[in-house]
């Protein structure tokens, strides 16, 4: 299987590819350059591996959520790519791509995400038997203060800017129910394969029209005036 994936939800700009077990990748934590970087990444790693894009099986991509131009510039470039090759898009959640940079051994995974305007992204994760995380409840969008995890006594890895967010709020918040807290953690293209591969063999790539984004925020598009306001009224 040969497949190009995009990470581009937050800083980070990643692109990697699968081919036939082997993974190259580029990374850069790279604010404001995503769309400058992302498709010379991708063509590069193509000349590296020796294919063309007419060999790639699909296209990965994380979609969200993470920054609205972050996560709409991948399904883009996704979308462009695989509508010209007529080939299966396979979107997968930025904040599980995110949980897979936890400790290998850790049971139970929080993956955050600084979402800025004083919020952050967070979803737990269970790893089971064969040692992938299941989402736990959904993801959520919601103030650092105010998030609680389940008292149910389990230890918990942290993972992801979510925990840096705010002065370390939500890291401050949980520090009993923590083991470990990796702050500096941002999504990767690799990990997004990692997702990506198994799912596609299982045949479970999509048309490339019918991606959809996890936004979470439902006004993604504040003006500046709105913006002041909300931090306003925050405090």
């Amino acid at each position: 299987m040969k497949l190009l994936a995009f990470e581009t939800a937050t800083e980070a700009c990643s692109v990697a590819l699968y081919v036939d077990g082997q993974v190259l990748e580029r990374f850069e934590v790279a604010p404001r350059r995503h769309a400058e970087l992302s498709l010379p990444w991708a063509e590069q790693l193509l000349a590296e591996a020796g294919i063309s894009r007419s060999q790639l099986d699909g296209i990965a991509l994380g979609r969200g959520p993470g920054a609205f131009t972050g996560v709409r510039l991948a399904i883009a470039i996704a979308q462009g790519i695989a509508l010209a090759l007529d080939k299966p898009l396979l979107p997968v959640s930025t904040l599980q791509t995110l949980a897979l940079r936890a400790p290998q051994d850790a049971p139970c995974v929080l993956a955050s995400i600084d979402a800025r305007m004083g919020e952050i992204y967070a979803a737990r994760y269970l790893r089971d038997a064969d040692g992938s995380l299941q989402l736990q409840d959904r993801e959520l969008l919601i103030a650092p203060d105010a998030y609680a995890l389940p008292d149910d006594g389990r230890a918990w890895a942290g993972v992801g800017t979510g925990f840096g967010a705010g002065e370390g709020v939500l890291a401050s918040r949980l520090q009993s129910r923590l083991h470990s807290v990796d702050a500096q953690a941002l999504p990767r293209a690799s990990d997004v394969l990692r997702l990506a591969v198994p799912a596609m063999a299982r045949g479970e790539g999509i048309a490339p029209e019918l991606v959809q984004p996890a936004y979470l925020r439902d006004n993604v598009a504040l003006t500046l005036v709105e913006q002041q306001a909300l931090r306003a009224s925050k405090g």
